[in-house]
């Protein structure tokens, strides 16, 4: 990862110089004397695909900054159906301060890269920086905006609509997997196409019919099933409805 280079970098942690939840994250709010004690109690991890990270109802002890990858939030009724409800990506905050146990299940959908943390070091600086709980504040209602245009996209839109919606979700925040000089972005989907129409609310068989769909006019190509190149945003974006 290369670094970023600013005139805030020289008292700033190694490890945080190029991360991107300093950049665009909670992080961002911290100082540099802030950083390096968070920095000392935090640890970064590599996780691979269908890793629990946390459990519904879970005990909170640490929080984490997503470095890379996708993370899927899921609903499980007392009969064991499972709804996924959100999907995080780098750089957004995995957690929910202020209570003391999770109310999701949170699985890495792809190989994610986590900077993770003690509870109590966040409480503690949370209390130094009203800027800190202002970030979090931010992200939350966020997170709120994004839960109604969804509710918006599963009550109002037409399959078509739906795929090109996910499609458009996964293209503006996951980490691109390649980027030509045409215009073009490429990323790997990180849901089985079983967990697309769960995401959705459709069958298995309308997720792949209306992907064929956007494929056949252009609009994508597929390799190998889930690598996706998207040709034209712009049409993808008119496909979407939004």
């Amino acid at each position: 990862m290369l670094e970023r280079r600013d005139i805030h970098n020289s008292d700033i942690p190694v490890l945080c110089r190029s991360c991107e939840a300093r950049h665009r994250g909670v992080c961002g709010a911290l100082s540099a004397e802030q950083l390096v004690a968070l920095s000392k109690a935090s640890s970064r991890r590599k996780v691979e695909a269908g890793s629990e990270l946390i459990a519904n109802a879970e005990a909170v002890d640490h929080y984490s900054n997503i470095l890379s990858g996708a993370v899927k939030l899921t609903k499980t009724l007392a009969d064991g159906r499972q709804q996924i409800v959100g999907l995080q990506f780098a750089p957004d905050f995995l957690g929910r301060p202020f209570h003391d146990a999770s109310a999701v299940n949170a699985e890495a959908a792809t190989v994610t890269s986590l900077c993770s943390f003690p509870r109590s070091a966040l409480a503690r600086m949370m209390n130094e920086s009203p800027d800190l709980q202002r970030r979090l504040f931010e992200q939350a209602l966020r997170e709120l905006d994004e839960a109604r245009e969804w509710m918006l996209t599963l009550g109002r839109k037409n399959a078509g609509e739906k795929v090109a919606s996910f499609l458009l979700l996964i293209a503006r925040n996951i980490d691109p997997g390649d980027e030509t000089g045409n215009g073009e972005l490429a990323f790997d989907l990180p849901l089985t196409r079983a967990d697309i129409a769960d995401f959705l609310g459709l069958t298995i068989e309308t997720v792949s019919r209306e992907l064929t769909k956007l494929r056949s006019s252009g609009i994508i190509s597929i390799e190998h099933n889930r690598h996706i190149v998207v040709g034209n945003m712009a049409r993808l974006v008119a496909r979407s409805g939004s």
